[in-house]
């Protein structure tokens, strides 16, 4: 039963109470017909829904919530679940804005303002018509259909509030659905209208891309529509194939969205899979040819890392550790891969495990991701290899403790025992040591550390003190 909780049947003997009629509409319906779970509940109210708000928060003891620029009300169930309260109304807009004019209206003319059909429906609250759906625009056809359609012109649906195409895209690649025919052309002919509206409402959408099932499909419609182009240049920029002579390189475009697959199948790390999404995000900037060899993008890793700050910034993604590590994973996702093709070297392991830290293992799934390649035993030669690797890693960082170490011989402890102040020396001597360990010259214990300090020190005329 789609209306079990006890909160339905409380809400519409309210509503009786108050002679107005109440419905659910739109997430929490859509999702019960999908199987996904919901707990949040919108209700429309022909009349008043913050009076019908605040009567059961009366009843159940709990706060209401009230926006009265919006004319709504949320309150929160004791078992978690969220209920917001609106007036049932008809919108109009101008066309330098998402913000809607709002007046009272009917049910039908709520859900034909709504975006999509499979949001449009509703279930009657009232005690006579209990859990009876209502369903104006076919939206339960466009579910079994597994078609994203608007309830009216869709021309109309995007230029008043341009947010919806994105919205209309997640969904597509959240469920699996496609977009209809007619909807998906007004989103090419509507996409500029993304312009009015503001990065963080767009970077919402966007992380839910990223995050779906498969995210590909959510970026090979928004390049389709035109909309990446405007939101994301240099996504975008990745698209494409050069040829010259018999030499191509590939579609880093399409690439890039494999590699993202490949990592959504293994991880729901939002994080990881924006690493999958700028992993090559430099190649644009360093293409170049030669003619013995064809197209090269060398250092792409380099100036793809550099890149990410700027991209975080201008998507409003937060500019804190998460950038960091999405930084460190585009800077250092060729290592396992060239490590995997010469002699893996306990010293290039040893760095490896360095540089990466805490976060080497999420760098050699994105790796894993990264190996596209069309002929299978490229590949199982690849991901046997990095499973060289991995043991590898698993072997040194038993024995020599590398990963996230610090040297055991600081800059405080140099300048005290030698009298110095602080000097580009002590950093190089340091630094020495450093290497020293991870190209295992040197066991990494404090003993042997100092022991090299000494002779460095000596090598540069400083003595003790004291």
């Amino acid at each position: 039963m789609p209306l079990s909780h006890p909160i339905f049947r409380q809400i519409a003997r309210l509503a009786t109470q108050q002679g107005v009629d109440a419905y659910v509409v739109g997430g929490y319906v859509r999702d019960h017909y999908l199987r996904r779970p919901s707990t949040d509940i919108d209700v429309v109210v022909v009349g008043s829904g913050v009076a019908l708000a605040e009567a059961l928060g009366r009843e159940l003891h709990t706060k209401v919530s009230i926006f009265k620029t919006f004319g709504t009300a949320m309150l929160r169930t004791r078992d978690g679940i969220e209920v917001e309260f609106v007036g049932a109304r008809r919108e109009s807009y101008s066309s330098d804005s998402r913000k809607p004019q709002v007046e009272a209206g009917t049910l039908e003319d709520d859900q034909r303002r709504r975006d999509f059909t499979i949001n449009a429906l509703a279930w009657s609250l009232s005690e006579e018509r209990f859990g009876e759906l209502v369903d104006p625009f076919g939206g339960m056809e466009d579910m079994e259909d597994c078609l994203i359609r608007t309830p009216c012109d869709p021309d109309i649906t995007f230029s008043d509030d341009p947010l919806r195409m994105m919205r209309g895209i997640r969904f597509a690649a959240q469920l699996g659905f496609m977009i209809e025919d007619e909807t998906f052309e007004a989103i090419c002919r509507n996409a500029d209208r993304i312009r009015i509206v503001s990065c963080e409402r767009i970077i919402t959408e966007l992380n839910k891309i990223v995050l779906s099932p498969v995210p590909s499909m959510g970026f090979e419609l928004l390049e389709r529509s035109g909309l990446l182009e405007r939101i994301f240049p240099e996504m975008h920029a990745l698209r494409g194939v050069e040829r010259r002579g018999q030499h191509a390189h590939k579609d880093n475009f399409q690439h890039t969205l494999k590699v993202l697959d490949n990592v959504a199948r293994r991880s729901d790390d939002l994080w990881l899979r924006w690493a999958a999404v700028l992993h090559d995000i430099g190649k644009p900037r360093t293409k170049g040819y030669d003619p013995k060899i064809g197209w090269t993008f060398h250092g792409h890793e380099v100036v793809g890392s550099k890149m990410v700050p700027q991209i975080f910034r201008q998507l409003k993604l937060p500019m804190n550790e998460h950038m960091k590590f999405v930084q460190k994973m585009v800077f250092l996702h060729l290592r396992p891969i060239i490590l995997s093709e010469d002699l893996v070297t306990d010293s290039a392991v040893r760095r490896l495990l360095f540089e990466a830290g805490e976060d080497v293992e999420r760098l050699m799934l994105l790796c894993e991701a990264d190996i596209t390649s069309g002929i299978d035993a490229k590949v199982k030669r690849y991901l046997k290899n990095f499973e060289l690797v991995r043991h590898k890693m698993k072997d040194l960082e038993e024995r020599d403790r590398i990963r996230n170490f610090q040297p055991p011989i600081t800059g405080e402890l140099i300048m005290q025992t030698y009298g110095i102040p602080p000097c580009r020396l002590i950093g190089d001597i340091k630094e020495r040591i450093k290497n020293a360990i991870l190209d295992g010259e040197i066991p990494n214990e404090y003993e042997a550390a100092y022991g090299l300090m000494e002779q460095l020190a000596a090598a540069e005329g400083l003595t003790k003190q004291g």
